[in-house]
């Protein structure tokens, strides 16, 4: 999947996209790609002279990718909402320009609670990884999302 088959799952936009590819195997899993832009504005004053990728951002990108395992029909009327992270560790860093992949699967689906477990490495190396929940809310419950 490109961005924009992306954005028809998902209701983030630039600059809060943070996936730019992703493929869904037959497996139940989803590897999605996300290269950190050299200007990303989360690295903007994180730190000066050592731009680090919040932890915060690396979940986030996990996330973005972990939430296309949902079935689209669920997703349809409902967006994934986190209901919560476990047993998250921070292994490594990630930098502008590095290419952060993310590797998920399925632990349980049992609406409106959804599981997965995440990794995000770049150039093969770990840098975070950890069990994160979703809650599926109806679209109808947020205002403005469509």
């Amino acid at each position: 999947m490109n961005k924009e088959e992306i954005q028809t799952i998902i209701p983030h936009r630039a600059p809060m996209l943070l996936v730019d590819e992703s493929s869904l195997f037959e497996d139940g899993h989803v590897e999605s790609n996300y290269t950190i832009p050299q200007d990303a504005w989360f690295v903007q004053g994180h730190f000066p002279g050592y731009p680090v990728v919040p932890g915060v951002v690396m979940c986030e990108i996990m996330a973005q990718g972990s939430v296309l395992l949902i079935p689209r029909e669920m997703l349809k009327d409902n967006t994934a909402m986190y209901a919560g992270l476990d047993d998250v560790k921070f292994k490594n860093s990630a930098f502008p320009g590095d290419t952060v992949c993310v590797s998920s699967k399925l632990v349980d689906l049992r609406p409106p609670l959804v599981v997965v477990e995440s990794t995000a490495k770049v150039n093969g190396k770990l840098c975070t990884k950890g069990t994160l929940k979703f809650f599926l809310v109806p679209k109808e419950n947020l205002k403005g999302i469509k």
